[in-house]
C-alpha cells in the first residue's frame, strides 16, 4: 500500500508548466493567443541565445490549432528563430522529426485525449525527449520579461515540411522487422478523428494488413468524440461486425493506444505492455518493466512469473520515463495505453507500441486474445472523496488503522492505494484484489472513513469489474 506518490528528482515549482506542458480551456488563461504568442517568443529566446535557431511545430486536429500555430510562429520569429511547420501530426511524430530534422526543439499543439474545447502546448528537446526542468524554468523566467523583437534582419523564417507524414510512416515501418509482414490480418483502426488519421492506416496497409478505418474524418470539432482509445465501444462493435482479427484505437494526439481482440474484448495498456514484454523476453531477455501506482496487480504477477522485474513510478509518463532511465530499462507504460518502447523511439508512441504487439502475434502465430491470456487482471475499485480544501488526512491515526485492517484482509493477493490528487481537493481510494465483492466492500469502507474524517463526499470513479479502473 502506498500513501504518497513516488516522486523522482527534485520538486520544482512551476508557474505555468504542468507535468506535460501547458494545458487548459481555449480562451481561458493561459490558453489564449496573447499568452501563446509570448510563449513562442520566450521559447525562442531561451533556445536561440542570440544565435538564431530552428524549431518544429506540429498539432493535432482541433480547430484552435490553427490559431495557436500562427501565434507560436509569430512569437518564435520575433525571437529570431526559424520555424518548420509540420501540420497535423501525432505527438510522437513531432518528437521523431525534431530529432531527424536537427531542430533545437519541437512544439506540439494538442490536448491529447481531451475534448476540442481544450488545447495545450508541450515541448520536446532536440533529441526528441521532454524538456528538462531547467529549460522549462528558463522559459518561465523569460515569460515574466517584456517582449522585445529581434532586429528586422534577424527575424525567423517559416517553411512547411511537405513530406512530414511520409517520413514518419517510414520510421514507424522501420520498427517492424523486414522479414515479417501483416498479410492475412484484418484490422479496424480508430484514429479518434485526431492526428493519426492520415498516418496510422497507411502504416498498417503498407505492411500488408487489410484495414478498415474509423474516426478518420476530423472536422476540428469531433476529436475524441465517442471514438478513439477513451471511447472504444464503437471499435469493439466494428471488430465484431467486420469479422476482423483485431482493432486498434489511438487517442487524439496518437501517443496512447488500446486494442480489441477478435471477440470484441478490450485489451488495455497494462495487457499490451505485458504482451510486448513477455514476447521480447523470449527472444532477448527483458530485465524489467516500469508501470505506475495504478498498474494492475495482475500485470505485476504475470511479469514476475516469466522472470521480469517490475517497479512502479508515480502516475504520468514523465515519471515512467525517469524511472526507465534510472534503471537502464526500455519498456514502461500506463493502463491508459501510454506505452514507452525506448529501444524503438524516444517517447510514448501509439503506433510503435501497436506494431510491437502485432510483431508478437506474427512471430508467435497467436491471436491477440491468446497472448493476453497469460495475464489475469485483478478487479479494481476506485472512489474519489472530495475534501474541504486544506484537509490533510493521510497520516490521521483512524485512517492508518483502517488501511492496515484492509491490507490484512487482502493479504498478498491485493493492495490498497490512497493517493491525493495533484490538481483537485480529492483523495483517490483504490482497492485491488482477487474477489470483486471484497474489493468493492473494502473500497467503500475506506472511502467512508476518509469522508467522516474530512466531511467530504464520495464519488464513484471506477466500478469493480474485470476490466479494472477506467482511464
Amino acid at each position: 500500500m502506498s500513501f504518497e506518490p513516488v516522486l523522482l528528482g527534485e520538486s520544482v515549482t512551476r508557474k505555468y508548466f504542468g507535468t506535460d506542458g501547458i494545458r487548459g480551456r481555449v480562451g481561458e488563461f493561459p490558453i489564449t493567443p496573447e499568452f501563446v504568442l509570448k510563449l513562442g517568443w520566450a521559447v525562442g529566446r531561451v533556445l536561440a541565445r542570440g544565435d538564431g535557431g530552428k524549431v518544429v511545430i506540429g498539432k493535432d486536429t482541433r480547430i484552435s490549432g490553427y490559431m495557436f500555430e500562427s501565434a507560436l510562429e509569430a512569437g518564435l520569429s520575433a525571437a529570431g528563430v526559424d520555424i518548420l511547420l509540420l501540420g497535423p501530426m501525432p505527438t510522437p511524430a513531432i518528437a521523431y522529426l525534431t530529432r531527424t530534422l536537427h531542430a533545437d526543439a519541437g512544439i506540439v499543439i494538442s490536448a491529447s485525449h481531451n475534448p476540442f474545447e481544450d488545447n495545450g502546448i508541450k515541448f520536446f528537446s532536440g533529441d526528441g525527449t521532454k524538456l528538462p526542468d531547467e529549460v522549462e524554468l528558463a522559459i518561465e523566467a523569460e515569460l515574466d520579461k517584456p517582449m522585445e523583437m529581434a532586429p528586422a534582419a534577424t527575424l525567423g523564417k517559416a517553411r512547411r515540411v511537405v513530406d512530414a507524414a511520409g517520413r514518419y510512416i517510414e520510421f514507424c515501418k522501420s520498427a517492424f522487422p523486414n522479414a515479417l509482414d501483416l498479410k492475412g490480418l484484418k484490422m479496424v483502426v480508430d484514429c479518434a478523428n485526431g492526428a493519426t488519421y492520415h498516418v496510422a492506416p497507411d502504416v498498417f496497409r503498407e505492411l500488408g494488413a487489410k484495414v478498415v478505418t474509423l474516426g478518420d474524418e476530423p472536422d476540428g470539432l469531433n476529436i475524441n468524440v465517442n471514438c478513439g482509445s477513451t471511447h472504444p465501444h464503437a471499435l469493439q462493435e466494428a471488430v465484431l461486425v467486420q469479422g476482423a482479427d483485431l482493432g486498434i484505437a489511438f487517442d487524439g494526439d496518437g501517443d496512447r493506444v488500446v486494442m480489441v481482440d477478435r471477440n470484441g474484448e478490450l485489451v488495455d495498456g497494462d495487457e499490451l505492455l505485458y504482451i510486448i514484454a513477455a514476447a521480447r523476453h523470449r527472444q532477448e531477455g527483458v530485465p524489467g518493466v516500469v508501470g505506475t501506482l495504478m498498474t494492475n496487480l495482475g500485470m505485476q504477477h504475470a511479469l514476475e512469473r516469466v522472470g521480469i522485474d517490475f517497479v512502479r513510478a508515480n502516475v504520468g509518463d514523465r515519471y515512467v520515463m525517469e524511472m526507465l532511465r534510472q534503471n537502464g530499462w526500455s519498456l514502461g507504460g500506463e493502463g491508459s495505453g501510454h506505452l514507452i518502447c525506448l529501444n524503438c523511439t524516444t517517447t510514448g508512441d501509439g503506433i510503435i507500441a501497436a506494431l510491437q504487439v502485432l510483431r508478437a502475434m506474427v512471430e508467435l502465430d497467436k491471436a491477440l486474445h491468446e497472448l493476453k491470456s497469460g495475464m489475469t487482471k485483478y478487479p479494481q475499485t476506485l472512489i474519489n472523496v472530495r475534501l474541504a480544501r486544506g484537509k490533510n488526512v493521510m497520516e490521521m491515526p483512524a485512517l492508518v488503522e483502517a488501511v492496515g485492517k484492509a491490507e490484512t484482509q487482502l493479504g498478498e493477493r491485493g493492495r490498497v492505494l490512497l493517493r491525493p490528487s495533484g490538481t483537485e481537493p480529492l483523495i483517490r481510494v483504490m482497492v485491488e484484489g482477487e474477489d470483486v465483492a471484497q474489493v468493492a466492500r473494502i473500497a467503500a469502507e475506506l472511502a467512508d472513513v476518509v469522508r467522516q474524517l474530512t466531511g467530504g463526499e464520495a464519488e464513484q470513479a471506477g466500478p469493480s469489474t474485470k476490466e479494472g479502473v477506467p482511464h
